[in-house]
């Protein structure tokens, strides 16, 4: 079986692109939501392109950090941030926002490996060591954390 490198999936919420896109680039209520990222390090209120911030990870007794930097802000179209740990590029993490035509939006998540080139083998590694997770499975597990995230999102939202 070939490796993925970027995953997407999507779900209806019962509030508008730009409600959901404020609660989703204030990376701060992150922990909120991810079964993975526990707290994050950032300035107040949503992020712009170009800031940065700190996200800290669990995954049962594994615990690390990473850094992340805004790449992509539109209000109510899409946010994205990449993440890079001890200075190597490992993924990026996006979110678009779409009306669905009944006050809704239809959001995505979606996730890109950048973890490739010469730095690949060192940061699969640390990849491994950190959060239990193989290379191989990275995709089929981040895709099953990205629909608890989703769902999440949703229910917070729409309570």
């Amino acid at each position: 079986m070939d490796r993925e490198w970027g995953i997407e999936e999507s779900i209806g919420v019962a509030a508008t692109p730009t409600e959901v896109y404020r609660a989703v680039s204030t990376v701060r209520r992150t922990g909120e939501w991810s079964p993975e990222c526990r707290a994050v390090w950032a300035r107040r209120g949503p992020l712009r392109a170009g800031d940065r911030f700190v996200g800290f990870n669990r995954r049962g007794l594994f615990v690390w950090f990473t850094t992340c930097r805004v790449t992509t802000a539109r209000p109510g179209s899409e946010f994205a941030f990449r993440v890079d740990a001890f200075g190597l590029p490992i993924a990026e993490w996006g979110y678009r926002f779409a009306p669905d035509g009944e006050g809704g939006t239809n959001l995505t998540e979606y996730w890109r490996d950048l973890r490739t080139g010469r730095s690949a083998p060192v940061a699969e590694l640390l990849g491994k060591v950190f959060s239990g997770v193989a290379p191989e499975r990275r995709a089929a597990h981040n895709r099953a954390g990205v629909r608890e995230t989703l769902r999440r999102i949703r229910q917070i939202l729409e309570a």
